[in-house]
């Protein structure tokens, strides 16, 4: 009897012990138990459960081709006598998501490895609690309606709905065909756009559309939000598309940059050139840094201010047991592999070196210590 004791006391000890290290989940990027629990030990009874963070957390694209051609939205057939089950052309809808939301405009919290559907948050009985969570029904006419209005201008219920007892059968299989190969062109990624700003200081704003995917690693979505089918097909286009303000255009803008009292940053009287690392920052990754992708250094994603220049921010302390000097480029001769980094690196300045400390007749690069190769 007391070994059983002991035994419960232990595991029970364990649990807790398990439930108090608060170690990131290895898959969601540092997110950890306090990232949805408000307690230190959440149970079953009492789990402290926060209000949900997923605007936070993890969430990822996926290509049209990796859902579903087709899906059948059957769970009200239980409840509806006068229509039929929807048919829905997912792959469809999904390419014309691409540019204004992605996934995230259904999906709201979409997790790697995995999809989140609608019924999983939405209750299917209107029955709820939380009145500011739309039951499963409303969620669908919600987030269908806002498109359809603003597409075609009507929301007639025979617009999604077939009459009960119509052969859904056929109109699958012909949505499924359809979907068989991509519906919408797929739309070209511009290099460059340039704007015409005429009551703004400078009148031109010139906008790479490719680094800012490429090198500075935004979705579409971090931009094109919220948009319509109508923006680009809709020749007389209703009151919400029409021309923004400036703040209204300034809002995207706006969560890299300081649009605010940065006018130059964008605007000027000529073309600009596009981003270069070493005229912008002071810091050229040319040399030893041009593979490397940005995130190396700049690890939060759209955020690339606050580092510092220093290689020891980076590479510790380099000594002449854990530096290879033939990475640079360089393979010094007998009368300089016993130098100290000092010497020559005057005030950490790896870029500058000095031969003054040592020679009053020679200068760098016009007098190399050692050797010049092909950097490693």
């Amino acid at each position: 009897m007391r070994s059983k004791i002991i035994l419960i006391v232990l595991i029970s000890s364990l649990a807790i012990f398990a439930q108090n290290k608060k170690e990131a989940h290895p898959n969601l990027n540092g997110i950890s138990c306090k990232t949805c629990h408000s307690c230190d030990i959440p149970t079953k009874e009492n789990p402290c459960i926060k209000p949900c963070p997923r605007d936070k957390m993890v969430s990822i694209n996926q290509s049209p081709e990796e859902g579903p051609n087709v899906l059948v939205i059957d769970k009200f057939k239980s409840q509806s006598n006068i229509y039929a089950p929807v048919v829905f052309s997912h792959r469809l809808h999904a390419e014309m998501s691409g540019m204004a939301g992605g996934c995230k405009m259904c999906h709201h919290y979409n997790p790697p490895g995995q999809v989140i559907g609608c019924s999983d948050c939405h209750e299917l009985m209107r029955k709820r609690t939380d009145v500011s969570k739309p039951d499963l029904k409303g969620a669908y006419h919600r987030q269908c309606m806002q498109c359809h209005r603003s597409w075609s201008g009507k929301v007639d219920c025979v617009s999604c709905h077939e009459p009960n007892g119509t052969n859904q059968k056929n109109k699958e299989q012909a949505i499924t065909e359809k979907s068989s190969k991509r519906i919408h062109p797929q739309v070209i990624t511009p290099t460059v756009l340039k704007f015409d700003t005429p009551k703004a200081g400078g009148k031109i704003v010139t906008f790479y559309h490719s680094q800012h995917i490429d090198l500075f690693g935004l979705e579409c979505q971090s931009c094109h939000s919220n948009e319509s089918c109508a923006k680009c097909h809709i020749k007389e286009k209703p009151a919400s598309l029409k021309a923004k303000t400036a703040d209204q255009k300034h809002a995207v803008c706006s969560n890299c940059h300081d649009t605010k009292s940065n006018c130059n940053m964008c605007h000027s009287s000529t073309t600009k050139e596009g981003f270069n690392h070493k005229s912008r920052t002071g810091f050229d990754n040319s040399k030893f840094h041009a593979s490397l992708s940005c995130s190396r250094c700049h690890l939060e994603k759209t955020k690339f201010t606050g580092l510092k220049g220093d290689c020891i921010n980076c590479h510790g302390k380099w000594t002449q047991e854990n530096f290879d000097h033939k990475k640079t480029g360089l393979a010094f001769d007998e009368n300089h592999s016993g130098i100290e980094c000092a010497e020559c690196h005057q005030e950490k300045n790896y870029s500058n070196p000095v031969c003054k400390n040592c020679h009053e007749d020679k200068s760098y690069p016009k007098n190399v210590p050692g050797k010049l190769i092909k950097k490693k």
